[in-house]
């Protein structure tokens, strides 16, 4: 009883701490407080050594994860009583103490369970017999600030067996804790007593009750901690297929069956062997992540982030392979434990549903009561579909795929025992890929429109998704290390297909209504349902995963069923699948050539309108926030122009015709004189009417007027407006133009905490700037305070006002985190990308400062910037600007190339 529970894992205990010789030590010092100071050095002493053994043993095996949680918590029991006994017998002697002069420390949470990562809390509970007794506070006190002294992080509470069972009956937090508690040192007798109440006062009778609250907890727990395995920086302790997930199962069986070690789960039906080995393979590994995790923060930290990654991918001895860097193996074999995480408890509830069933305390409602027995040969089990056996799957292995449709078909949840079975058998399905009733059933699984990311979700669990289709295998639990992606690979595409889905269904038309009313109008689902299960699949193979991907496409669609026809749409569709965010997201789209390159790859109305959906579903299954009203409004943007392109073709006079519907839509809005109205438009540059939105053009004309009624004082004009389309602040400047005016506005920008997101810039035929810029906070947000957008304001005009040029900003301090990776600094220059200016495509790592240095450089080259956009994908930026030279000709080929090395040379820094 006086042992960690898993303390017997341990070995050489006494290299650990040698708890008679520090005995022996204490009970060498003086009564009363004069020698406390020598105590607390030797308790230290004895804790930091005892750290170290442990993290020598770590390093030396590194996958020990249990050993060493338990050679923690041994570490800890044995100070703690060491603690207790100097403080009872030498600081607060008491040799003939009353009845309710008694203390009993307890151990609960992990200190209970007899596990403990190197910096967890320390979760103690004093129990006493009375509320009130001068020498148990005494003592508690004198102990707990003993335990402080030495750094200790205690969680403590102090407890009456009559308050304990009372706060138990209401709380079901305390419940749990009491449910693990373990006796640790002192007055045995009363923990003793106080367990036999609490399993005949509280526990009897209420497995039930328990089972669903700590079932709807670990829900709530999921929610909050974003509902996935497969978040790419996972929570290990508390996060879906996490530790506490694993402890979850151990206290439900604890509380209905009372077993004592998790290995008794076995003999109480709720594992079999093999399912046991993988339940201790997993927390092995779990177990030992975290403890690498702590011990490279430095502190009690849980989140597997990207800064700690790589150090504990290396601590646990992966390797680069080709294709994968060692930080991706690891987080791989993370995910696919996390994974056996889930597997394992569908099958441990499941088991307890038919236990508790056969005893009238079934704890899961039916999900759909049906008087059918049999629903396409599969029987119902209390409303869950479910197989006959495993080797009735095998009989027939197309079954594995029917079972997944029928379910969504019917609506029904699939029995965790026919999951179970379907896993074991789920090697069969290799001998009916080709089999065509096999392939049609799985498309109507990915076109059947409802809940087809889950029914997926449940064939990926199953293992079925990835035998099925290999390709696919691939890329399970297959994470991307960077700061852009938020889950797996084949997370991100389940999800991508989830959201087709429910375009297709038509529940997102408020955040997608192009895509959902051009859903409706393509001639194949299936080829678009298909390109966006594939348009990931080549990830992590070394190449470019679009070209690999197109040529898996070609191999699968003929497979899957789809015509010829069909085949070679999907392959297009992978191939190209980043084709408009790139050219919306990057390029200018008021230049004709950026429309001109992206219509003759498209050539056709039927891909644009696919590839618009697979651009959308794509950008928002990438995580949550990656999808924004700019991104939107630029996809739209470059859609309708590209659909009129295609429906009405190239007319030699188009842009003049739209210049001119332009000019006569903004005179309509603003109802000017006349002659005040063509002088405007004269005054403005075509490339101007093109770019900007009706609304904009509409704001800038009544800015220039206001200022030009200042105008004897050239004053530099600024507006602020929030541009809710955009989800940003949109800044106007008219200004006198001069030389390093665009670098200014940076400058200035940068140095008041702003982004800029979009800048166009415009020179009117009079020498004026007329700049129009995007900014987010930094929090990715428009300025929506009063005070801020003043200030915001002020630093402009500061900026443009100002007698001397500033300095470049240096580049912001790296973060821990933003250190992890490793982003390679390029700058691309192509003078084919428009057919007035050289385009320039600044790809570095994402850092407060950069755009200004960039713009720095330019400025010192002597280009002059006529639009720059931004994209950013996490670590990284991609800054693209529009260039010419000062008398509005491209950048020769000398000063592109000394160009390019100064950009590169401001984006490192």
């Amino acid at each position: 009883m006086n042992q960690p529970l898993r303390a017997h894992f341990v070995d050489d205990r006494r290299a650990i701490i040698d708890r008679r010789a520090l005995d022996d030590r204490l009970n060498g010092l003086a009564y009363g407080d004069k020698d406390r100071d020598a105590a607390l050095d030797i308790l230290s002493e004895a804790l930091e050594q005892g750290r170290a053994e442990i993290a020598r043993r770590l390093e030396a095996e590194p996958y020990r994860g249990r050993v060493h949680a338990a050679a923690y918590s041994f570490l800890t029991d044995q100070i703690i009583r060491l603690a207790h006994d100097y403080v009872t017998q030498r600081l607060f002697p008491n040799p003939n103490p009353s009845s309710g002069e008694r203390i009993s420390l307890v151990g609960v949470g992990g200190t209970g369970r007899g596990e403990m990562a190197p910096y967890s809390d320390v979760d103690l509970m004093m129990l006493v017999p009375e509320r009130r007794n001068a020498w148990n506070e005494q003592a508690i006190e004198g102990l707990l600030y003993l335990l402080w002294d030495m750094k200790l992080q205690v969680g403590q509470a102090v407890r009456t067996p009559d308050e304990l069972i009372q706060l138990a009956s209401e709380d079901m937090a305390i419940r749990t804790a009491t449910l693990e508690s373990r006796f640790i040192w002192g007055d045995g007798e009363l923990f003793d007593a106080m367990r036999a109440r609490f399993d005949r006062e509280i526990v009897s009778g209420s497995a039930r009750e328990f089972v669903a609250a700590k079932l709807a907890e670990r829900d709530e727990r999921h929610e909050k901690m974003g509902d996935t395995r497969y978040l790419v920086e996972p929570n290990v302790k508390d996060g879906k297929g996490g530790l506490r997930d694993l402890h979850t199962l151990y206290w439900i069986g604890k509380y209905v069956h009372g077993v004592s070690a998790p290995a008794e789960l076995i003999d109480k039906g709720l594992f079999n062997r093999a399912e046991f080995r993988r339940f201790e393979r997993a927390e092995r590994f779990l177990w030992s992540v975290r403890c690498h995790l702590h011990l490279a923060a430095g502190r009690a930290e849980d989140r597997l982030g990207f800064d700690h990654q790589r150090e504990i991918a290396e601590a646990m001895n992966y390797a680069d392979r080709p294709g994968k860097s060692a930080v991706e193996r690891f987080m791989h074999f993370y995910f696919l434990n996390a994974k056996t995480v889930g597997d394992l408890t569908g099958v441990f509830l499941a088991q307890l549903d038919a236990q508790l069933a056969e005893a009238g305390r079934r704890f899961v409602m039916p999900a759909m009561l049906r008087r059918d027995k049999l629903i396409d040969g599969f029987p119902l089990d209390r409303g869950r579909l479910s197989v006959k056996s495993e080797e009735w799957l095998r009989e027939d292995p197309v079954r594995l795929i029917e079972l997944f449709r029928v379910a969504q078909r019917e609506g029904l949840e699939v029995h965790p025992d026919a999951m179970r079975a379907a896993a074991r058998a789920a090697r069969a399905v290799d001998e009916v890929r080709d089999d065509p009733r096999a392939n049609a059933l799985f498309l109507d699984i990915m076109t059947g429109r409802e809940q087809t990311d889950t029914v997926l979700r449940w064939m990926n669990e199953a293992g079925v998704f990835g035998r099925f289709v290999p390709d696919f295998g691939r890329v399970v639990a297959q994470m991307q290390f960077d700061m852009y992606h938020h889950y797996t690979v084949d997370e991100h595409t389940i999800r991508a297909i989830g959201l087709t889905a429910a375009i297709d269904r038509g529940e997102l038309t408020e955040d997608h209504p192009l895509a959902s009313a051009l859903i409706k109008q393509i001639a194949s689902r299936r080829a678009l349902y298909v390109a966006v299960l594939l348009h990931d699949i080549a990830k992590g193979r070394g190449g470019d995963h679009s070209e690999l991907g197109a040529e898996i496409a070609e191999e699968m669609g003929p497979r899957f069923g789809l015509d010829a026809g069909e085949t070679d749409l999907v392959a297009w569709l992978v191939r190209y699948h980043l084709l408009m965010s790139a050219t919306a997201f990057k390029r200018d789209l008021a230049d004709p050539t950026t429309l001109d390159d992206f219509v003759a790859q498209v050539k056709s109305p039927e891909r644009l309108k696919m590839l618009l959906i697979l651009t959308v579903v794509d950008i928002r299954a990438v995580g949550p926030g990656t999808w924004t009203d700019w991104k939107r409004r630029l996809i739209r943007t470059l859609y309708e122009a590209a659909e009129e392109r295609l429906r009405l073709g190239h007319k030699q006079h188009g842009r003049n015709d739209l210049i001119a519907e332009r000019k006569a839509a903004l005179a309509e809005a603003l109802d000017w004189p006349r002659d005040a109205m063509a002088a405007h438009h004269k005054r403005l540059p075509d490339s101007y009417w093109v770019a900007e939105p009706l609304g904009w053009q509409k704001a800038n004309a009544k800015q220039i007027a206001e200022a030009e009624a200042k105008m004897g004082k050239r004053e530099v004009s600024v507006k602020l407006t929030t541009d809710k389309d955009a989800a940003a602040t949109r800044i106007s400047i008219f200004a006198p133009d001069s030389h390093g005016l665009f670098y200014r506005l940076c400058a200035g920008l940068s140095s008041a905490g702003a982004s800029i997101i979009d800048a166009r810039i415009h020179t009117t035929r009079d020498g004026w700037a007329l700049d129009n810029l995007l900014v987010t906070d930094a929090q990715d947000r428009p300025y929506a305070d009063s005070r801020r957008r003043s200030r915001l304001k002020a630093a402009v005009k500061d900026a443009l006002g100002a007698d001397q040029l500033p300095a470049p900003p240096e580049l912001a301090s790296l973060t821990a985190r933003e250190e992890a990776f490793d982003v390679t600094g390029a700058v691309m220059v192509s003078q084919t990308a428009s057919t007035r200016m050289t385009v320039i495509e600044v790809n570095a790592r994402d850092r407060t400062g950069l755009l200004a240095r960039l713009a720095h450089a330019i400025m010192e080259a002597g280009a002059v910037v006529h639009s720059a956009h931004v994209a950013t994908y996490g670590e990284r930026a991609v800054d693209t600007f529009y260039l010419t030279d000062a008398s509005g000709r491209k950048l020769s080929h000398e000063t592109a190339d000394a160009l390019r090395a100064a950009l590169l040379a401001a984006a490192e820094g």
